[in-house]
């Protein structure tokens, strides 16, 4: 039997075909884990136990979908800004908040990449890691997928989002050595990760901050690093996560070298399909709007228009971004519905 990672890998890695039926994945993590489970957050991060158990049940809960990352270990966005130095503030009931490093792009500028194996939250990370599939591989389950943020996100994490942006029209030699040096971080850290997994075979990058950009500066700054950071890794399926709506950036990132696109629910998924040919697009039901606000029978309707628009090719039927807090599980029940319609 093909199992949920399966359908999703196949349609993943060749992105204009379809599946036996429209394979369903979700991005989860703290926002909306340790509420979906009723657990405080920090006990979601500091007991594998409770990590383990929330992550296992969401596959006897919801045996039809894939989950991306999956069983991922991460402290909100806090492990690559932590390893510069950024002040990680941690809540009970939301994942921890992050305040731009003082000193700001004068100070940042010419720090060296940090060591995954020593700096910040990211030597925890891969501790846990090694411990989880300890747990895991006698489960029969293991993990599939690692993520990191992107350069650009970094960067709005450890500056703030105006002074990034402002400092890309008004300071251009800082800030590509910082974007740089996050570069070379992400390809690290990436790496670091996949080096202590028993068989990965792909990765996460999130960076919404590129959508922000005009094409020009797209161009000028985010091609040459997002275009590195794919390319490292060969062999691997890619998944681009970038939920700013950004139409105007659909045509110039189809060969950044991803495979799979998790996109802004506002953005028309015939355009995206259209100009990102033989890429998998992994989306497209508004994440707030219709996965909390709504009704189980809005989404199902939405997500068969997803299917019907797509003719289902290359579609990986998810939320427009990430699965948002208070999202109830009938939701995700909605969107699978939609998906074993399509078998029928």
């Amino acid at each position: 039997m093909t199992t949920p990672w399966e359908r999703f890998a196949a349609v993943a890695r060749h992105g204009a075909q379809r599946a036996d039926r429209v394979p369903v994945a979700l991005i989860v993590d703290s926002p909306w884990l340790p509420g979906y489970a009723g657990l405080d957050t920090l006990d979601f991060f500091l007991r594998p136990a409770e990590w383990q158990r929330v992550y296992l049940g969401l596959n006897e809960r919801f045996p039809d979908v894939a989950w991306i990352p999956g069983y991922w270990i991460e402290y909100g966005m806090a492990a690559e800004p932590s390893a510069f130095g950024a002040r990680i503030n941690w809540h009970h009931d939301q994942p921890p908040s992050i305040e731009p490093v003082r000193g700001g792009l004068n100070v940042l500028c010419d720090m060296e990449p940090p060591d995954p194996q020593h700096h910040g939250l990211m030597p925890l990370v891969l501790q846990r890691y090694l411990d989880a599939e300890q747990y895991l591989l006698p489960e029969s389950e293991s993990i599939k997928m690692v993520a990191a943020r992107g350069p650009f996100a970094i960067a709005g994490w450890l500056l703030g989002i105006s002074d990034l942006m402002i400092a890309l029209k008004k300071e251009p030699d800082k800030i590509n050595r910082l974007l740089d040096t996050l570069t070379t971080t992400v390809i690290r850290w990436l790496r670091a990760q996949l080096d202590v997994l028993h068989a990965p075979e792909g990765i996460l990058v999130l960076d919404d901050l590129v959508g922000m950009l005009s094409p020009k500066l797209f161009e000028q700054y985010a091609r040459p690093l997002m275009s590195r950071i794919f390319q490292a890794f060969d062999g691997l399926i890619k998944v681009y996560h970038n939920d700013t709506p950004c139409p105007h950036l659909l045509q110039p990132m189809a060969n950044l070298g991803f495979d799979v696109f998790n996109f802004s629910h506002t953005t028309d998924i015939a355009e995206v399909q259209a100009r990102l040919p033989g890429i998998a697009l992994m989306g497209n039901v508004p994440p707030l709007d219709l996965m909390v606000r709504g009704t189980p029978d809005q989404v199902t309707a939405w997500a068969r228009a997803c299917i019907e628009t797509t003719g289902g090719r290359g579609l990986i039927l998810s939320a427009g971004g990430g699965v948002s807090p208070g999202t109830p599980p009938e939701m995700i029940d909605a969107l699978v519905a939609a998906s074993l319609s399509d078998a029928d």
